[in-house]
């Protein structure tokens, strides 16, 4: 199914929708009711600075991100910068195809007509609108929390314009043969833009949690849940990368993008 529609909505109407994890989702192996408990929410944001309305929802969700609502859920946050309004006057410096591929998969998957901005998925399943501050707390709040991958992770900077993520560790969740791909995004946080044209001039516009880099490690099937992991992804880095702004994650997810752990690891400040 293909988006008929691409909308950057300044009003608020737009009806979210959430698919609850039936049995046959949870393929997290035995483990006590605190672990289970325990891990993250992905809160994914798919923003343009081109979108009057994204600035609103890149602020709640920089505000999510650091906690600043105190929930008792701890919560992961990544934004992805779509390319698709970069006609209308101002060319997003973060946006990419790869946010509108995510973005489209994340459509089909959801049964979704519409292609808009912002838009919020959390945990692969449930999505609104990214300045619904009530509805993406709801979503978190009833989302099913699966243990959290246990990976030690590595970094080493193999040229000024590489950077290699290692990671060694087990899934603690059991995967059957449908299979579960193992994804790395690679974010940049504290980023600040004058914008000088489009739905946004005049404004500074703050982006936090920016996913510049988004790479698949590998795919498991029939995969115990204490089985080790060993892998590395070499990561091309862009001008001005500052380590100390930087952090990556690790997230399980499906066929459908639905996620089923995840890690987030900071990156080192004296990366060189």
């Amino acid at each position: 199914m293909a988006p008929g529609v691409m909308c950057c909505f300044g009003l608020r109407g737009l009806s979210s929708s959430v698919r609850d994890p039936s049995p046959e989702d949870v393929t997290e192996d035995h483990a006590s009711e605190e672990q289970q408990m325990g891990g993250a929410v992905l809160v994914e944001l798919f923003a343009s600075q081109g979108c009057a309305t994204s600035p609103e929802a890149e602020l709640l969700l920089s505000m999510l991100g650091r906690e600043d609502f105190l929930l008792e859920v701890p919560i992961v946050v990544l934004a992805y910068h779509v390319d698709y309004w970069d006609h209308l006057g101002w060319k997003d410096p973060f946006g990419s195809s790869m946010g509108t591929v995510r973005q489209k998969a994340y459509v089909e998957a959801l049964k979704l007509d519409t292609l808009y901005t912002p838009m919020v998925v959390v945990h692969g399943r449930a999505q609104c609108m990214g300045t619904e501050k009530n509805q993406i707390i709801s979503a978190v709040q009833s989302a099913y929390r699966f243990v959290a991958p246990a990976f030690e992770v590595s970094f080493l900077r193999l040229s000024p314009d590489s950077l290699r993520v290692g990671l060694k560790g087990t899934l603690r969740t059991k995967v059957d043969s449908k299979g579960l791909d193992i994804m790395v995004a690679l974010y940049e946080t504290g980023l600040v833009t004058d914008c000088t044209k489009g739905e946004n001039r005049g404004r500074v516009l703050s982006n936090d949690f920016v996913v510049r880099r988004l790479e698949k490690l590998c795919t498991v099937k029939d995969f115990s849940a204490k089985k080790a992991v060993t892998g590395g992804i070499n990561f091309s880095l862009w001008d001005d990368f500052n380590s100390s702004k930087c952090g990556v994650v690790v997230f399980l997810q499906n066929s459908s993008l639905h996620v089923f752990g995840l890690q987030r690891f900071e990156l080192p400040d004296n990366l060189i």
